[in-house]
């Protein structure tokens, strides 16, 4: 990989893959990405009009853009969006596993469908995108994977326990992965955000939501703008030393 010298940046000569890409965090660091130079494999569930707002903006930052239509939780799907993408590509430098969905219920209440399909997209999907995709990056020396878990994943949250154990998983995940490549060149970390302005958080009750923002010390939600840089970071060579770290940009609702 060599700089492009007519895309300066912290990213410039790398290929991105981005799951989740057509909205809220995903979008975000899409552009976050192409603003620093890199090329990008955005992959999400919605047609490839509803993702337009996205693939315009970064191709309008000099981006080459590919878009690949995929469920995450599906085998089939993945090995297919993968291959797509490195054809196109030639191949994916940085992953970062934004793909997730939401429901609300108490435990008692929870229908055991919607157990199966959070974990099968928040977890399943992630384990499935980072298996096809990290295996060529130890011969090259260099990759990075970058997960978005969430601060529920280390705090808990009601209503919510099976996107709580998915986004926990995701960080015990990204801590053993990073074991185990490591020393081979590729960095695996995660990026756990607070409550997020998003479709995401759309999808919580207003008492939900009203219940989290009286929590939060710094009194209000975050904004996508708030957590690219840290993916940005992870992405490049300022974040070489970090690995099976998680990164918390959430407003103080968790401090270590």
């Amino acid at each position: 990989m060599s700089p492009d010298p007519k895309r300066p940046g912290r990213l410039s000569g790398r290929v991105a893959l981005v799951t989740g890409a057509a909205s809220g965090i995903g979008a975000g660091i899409a552009q976050g990405f192409a603003a620093e130079g890199a090329d990008l494999a955005l992959v999400d569930l919605v047609d490839e009009s509803a993702a337009a707002p996205v693939l315009d903006a970064a191709r309008g930052l000099g981006a080459r853009v590919s878009y690949h239509r995929a469920d995450v939780s599906d085998e089939k799907a993945v090995r297919a969006m993968a291959a797509a993408a490195t054809d196109t590509h030639g191949r994916v430098d940085v992953l970062v596993n934004n793909a997730g969905i939401f429901t609300q219920s108490l435990l008692e209440d929870m229908p055991v469908a919607d157990w199966d399909r959070v974990l099968a997209v928040n977890l399943r999907g992630t384990f499935l995108v980072t298996r096809v995709l990290i295996e060529p990056m130890p011969a090259r020396g260099w990759g990075r994977v970058i997960n978005i878990a969430s601060q529920l994943g280390q705090i808990g949250g009601t209503e919510v326990v099976h996107y709580c154990a998915s986004k926990g998983a995701v960080i015990a995940f990204t801590k053993a992965l990073a074991r185990e490549v490591a020393r081979r060149g590729v960095l695996a970390n995660a990026i756990a955000p607070g409550p997020i302005q998003t479709p995401l958080l759309d999808a919580e009750t207003p008492a939900w939501r009203a219940a989290k923002l009286a929590e939060l010390p710094i009194g209000r939600f975050g904004e996508v703008s708030e957590a690219v840089p840290t993916a940005v970071m992870l992405a490049s060579d300022d974040g070489s030393y970090y690995v099976g770290q998680t990164l918390g940009p959430n407003g103080g609702d968790v401090m270590l």
